[in-house]
């Protein structure tokens, strides 16, 4: 299964405006964005997230929240394995596009030349050739799924490899060849297979030996790991039910369509599958991939006749508003959901894991980058006034009491001043408020525009902690 990444994620990863020179302090906007992800996740019912941010080289944050099993209370750690669903193509095309730079296949190799077996039939006689190419950019007109239900529960049947073979000759392919874009797990399988055959070894062995070992992947495997299953790997969970509930999903190995969506890995894995491309994208030295070669996978190669659709060899690709190119690649499959996306020119990634279905982690990975681009933005506007102010304004820190109108607000340090984040919230940047310190325990509104609006106090115990605090003459409590 797939999950494309979403126009306004483009939108907020293209004006992060992040620079390697130019190192910034965060720790202001990581504790917004570990305070909005822990109420998401309790008010959406997530099982758990995990989640990493990479810059460059580095891990620059990660943080897990909830269970990876809520059934014996393991708790989510940044450590801890997901499937990665659709992610497992990035890595089949790597591997086939390493082969290409070998010089053991071509681009425009003809998928029965390269697999004498395959036997799917063309239903279009002026059908161009399906292609390596076509393959790798969902463009080749095969069927989306091999000829099994192994997307319906509760067991989820995924065939053999040969059991995929067998049942091609009982497919036909839905478009003509380079006509529409059609995402394919069928396709990126029968990439897998080409690996296989082109190597000589098996697609297991062959990621191993030249991916994962190499790139000191330890938590990264062609397959879930069964053993660590409710430990080490996080348990799946379903859509919420009208109920409010989610059912644990039954463990799968994606078996003959691992090479599409059989993958396993962690957020801290993924990001070093980041960190590499960023690394060879500034090199001239080949990791794996000739720098040109990976350049070349995140350029375009296909562009749906909607001009919405825009592909590179494995990488969905998107225009950021600041012509920005942004690539990665989604998953959802039964019980997970996951993003992978990158910003090569500004070397920006964003990883995010849920253990569930029926959520989107583009949607919070939007959300943490807006909170990064807002943090850039006003840590340069910090004035030394600020930063000279005799007040702790971690003092009024904490969650307060919005019930019945709301659920809660959550106030924090902002670079200087202080921000009210209305929680829940989809958007969390637009939910944000800020307030300029006055004088001992009053601040006021800033508004859009700069200036002050009204003044909001806040109130004291016996002992001196802050209780509540006062607004147009009402009271919210603070609640921890």
């Amino acid at each position: 299964m797939k999950l494309l990444i979403s126009a306004f994620l483009i939108l907020i990863l293209s004006i992060s405006g992040y620079s390697q020179q130019d190192k910034k302090d965060y720790t202001d906007a990581f504790n917004i964005i570990e305070a909005w992800l822990e109420t998401q996740k309790d008010f959406e019912k997530l099982p758990g997230i995990s989640v990493a941010i990479v810059k460059d080289q580095e891990n620059v944050w990660t943080n897990a929240f909830g269970f990876a099993n809520p059934g014996e209370k393991t708790p989510m750690k940044s450590s801890t394995i997901f499937s990665i669903c659709s992610i497992s193509k990035l890595f089949t095309s790597v591997a086939i596009m390493k082969l290409y730079d070998e010089g053991k296949l071509r681009l425009d190799d003809r998928i029965d030349d390269l697999l004498p077996w395959y036997d799917l039939e063309q239903k279009f006689p002026s059908s161009g050739p399906i292609t390596v190419r076509s393959l790798l950019t969902h463009s080749s007109g095969l069927p989306r799924e091999a000829n099994f239900p192994y997307w319906t529960g509760p067991d989820f049947p995924f065939p053999t490899q040969q059991m995929v073979k067998e049942e091609l000759n009982n497919q036909e392919t839905l478009y003509p060849a380079s006509t529409y874009f059609q995402y394919s797990n069928l396709g990126l399988t029968l990439l897998g297979e080409i690996v296989e055959k082109v190597s000589g070894i098996t697609f297991d062995e062959y990621i191993l030996k030249n991916i994962l070992q190499p790139l000191g992947l330890e938590n990264t495997r062609t397959e879930l790991p069964e053993a660590l299953y409710g430990k080490e790997l996080a348990v799946g969970y379903s859509a919420v039910k009208r109920n409010g509930e989610r059912e644990r999903v039954n463990f799968f190995q994606a078996r003959g369509i691992k090479a599409a969506a059989g993958f396993s890995s962690n957020v801290i894995d993924l990001g070093k599958f980041a960190s590499w491309q960023f690394r060879l994208l500034d090199t001239t030295v080949t990791e794996i991939l000739k720098p040109s070669t990976l350049n070349y996978m995140q350029n375009v190669h296909w562009t749906d006749p909607d001009w919405k659709t825009i592909w590179g060899l494995g990488f969905s690709i998107q225009k950021g508003a600041n012509e920005s190119k942004i690539v990665g690649h989604g998953g959802s499959c039964p019980g997970y959901r996951i993003v992978l996306v990158l910003n090569p020119k500004n070397e920006i990634a964003i990883v995010v894991m849920i253990n569930a279905n029926g959520t989107s982690p583009d949607k919070y990975a939007t959300g943490i980058f807006e909170i990064l681009s807002k943090a850039e933005a006003d840590s340069k506007k910090q004035s030394s006034e600020a930063k000279g102010k005799d007040v702790d304004l971690n003092e009024y820190a904490g969650y307060y009491d919005d019930l019945p109108w709301g659920s809660e607000t959550y106030i924090s340090n902002w670079y200087g001043n202080l921000v009210c984040l209305t929680l829940p919230s989809e958007s969390p940047v637009k939910a944000m408020s800020f307030l300029k310190h006055i004088e001992g325990d009053k601040f006021r509104r800033i508004r859009d525009d700069g200036e002050l609006g009204e003044t909001l106090v806040f109130e004291r115990n016996s002992r001196g902690e802050v209780i509540s605090f006062v607004q147009h003459n009402n009271y919210s409590r603070k609640i921890k």
